[in-house]
């Protein structure tokens, strides 16, 4: 073979190599870090990504896409820079995520916002402080086994903490997971925002803080502390949810609602929360305008309130209005107190229990059995007489 034509085949093979797509990154063995948003796009490449300590820029979302199976690992703490925008400042989506917190804390810079208005007027607050759109867990426990540690014997001592959020302009968490998603452990401290500042006059700075709101099927909520002045959970509409075993200081308590026109509610399960100093403890609350909606198959179960200001548990159909004129728009039925005993305690100014219904909008039979309500006084039933063993 002649020189000349060892060199074209040789150019030819070279010119074949360098057609050929370079080999994208392992997925599945990679590691991404994130130390600034300048990382997040070739980190969310890799199915391990670990975050560490930075501040994100002012009017910008850290926004998480991820490959479905990744686990993320907070490794430092998250600020967020202040701008008067609508947020969100966080949002993370996938599938079979696994997030582990570690303890480590998203700052939304509240105070730099708060004027006792929330979104009911004020400075412009980003809202939801943190959107949620992923399935599998929010939690830290899957780490810990691997490590061969009783990840459930430090939730109970409450010595593991997930991811913490401090200071949240207004809403903290948007809840819509695509598939089911379990978040365990963590912490929600708008504590600061109790206390008036110069923006609020006599009121609390912190408003509308609602820890959770949640549109969505199959989710679990459990052994997490909140600390805010609004709703500890709202759910709008769906089904198939657990909250369980949180705490809740300060705020409105746990609610459904307030429900609009064309929702479903329904296999809601409530246990064994600590509710305290909250204007009430239980609430459903329907728009007296809504139409064409249902809220069914709600359980209550083995939860405790203390230092109630206005009710133990309220059911209204007037919203936004409380124990105004019902709507009759949304139908309410298997409303149940059963299993451990729901036990609370009202202020001496308080309502014990308040049924607010539009006649014939609340059906069937509900087994208040295990409900208990101390202090206070006696509250109204109205358009109602289905709910047994239970007297005020």
């Amino acid at each position: 073979m002649s020189t000349f034509v060892r060199l074209t085949a040789l150019i030819l093979l070279v010119r074949a190599i360098a057609a050929i797509p370079a080999t994208n990154v392992d997925s599945a063995t990679c590691t991404g870090t994130i130390s600034s948003l300048d990382d997040v796009d070739d980190a969310v490449k890799c199915t391990t990504v670990n975050i560490n300590s930075f501040t994100v820029p002012a009017g910008e979302t850290f926004n998480l896409s991820l490959q479905d199976g990744t686990t993320v690992n907070m490794q430092g703490d998250v600020t967020f820079a202040v701008k008067n925008w609508d947020g969100p400042l966080f949002q993370v989506s996938g599938k079979s995520i696994t997030f582990n917190g570690n303890g480590h804390t998203f700052d939304g810079n509240g105070p730099s916002y708060w004027d006792g208005q929330g979104g009911n007027g004020g400075v412009t607050k980003p809202a939801p402080m943190m959107k949620i759109k992923i399935s599998g867990t929010y939690t830290v426990c899957s780490v810990l086994r691997e490590r061969m540690l009783q990840c459930e014997v430090l939730i109970a001592s409450r010595r593991l903490q997930n991811v913490k959020v401090k200071n949240s302009p207004a809403r903290v968490y948007s809840v819509s997971n695509p598939a089911p998603l379990v978040m365990s452990n963590l912490t929600v401290d708008d504590s600061a925002g109790d206390a008036p500042n110069s923006q609020s006059g006599s009121k609390a700075a912190g408003h509308n803080t609602d820890g959770f709101d949640c549109s969505t099927t199959d989710l679990t909520i459990e052994d997490s502390t909140i600390h805010n002045q609004d709703d500890c959970l709202a759910i709008n509409k769906g089904s198939n949810i657990v909250f369980q075993r949180n705490t809740c200081i300060g705020g409105h308590g746990i609610s459904i609602g307030s429900i609009s026109s064309d929702v479903t509610v329904s296999g809601i399960v409530i246990q064994d929360n600590t509710i305290q100093d909250n204007d009430q403890a239980l609430r459903i609350k329907t728009k007296a305008s809504a139409s064409d909606s249902t809220v069914t198959n709600i359980t209550y179960s083995g939860n405790t309130g203390t230092g109630l200001r206005r009710f133990g548990v309220i059911i209204d159909q007037s919203y936004p209005a409380t124990l105004g004129a019902p709507g009759d728009g949304v139908k309410i039925s298997g409303v149940n107190f059963v299993g451990s005993m729901n036990s609370l305690q009202v202020g001496s100014n308080a309502m014990r229990v308040a049924v607010n219904c539009a006649s014939g909008s609340c059906t069937g039979t509900w087994d208040w059995s295990a409900l208990t309500v101390t202090g206070g006084k006696v509250g109204p039933i109205n358009n109602f007489t289905g709910i047994e063993n239970f007297s005020q």
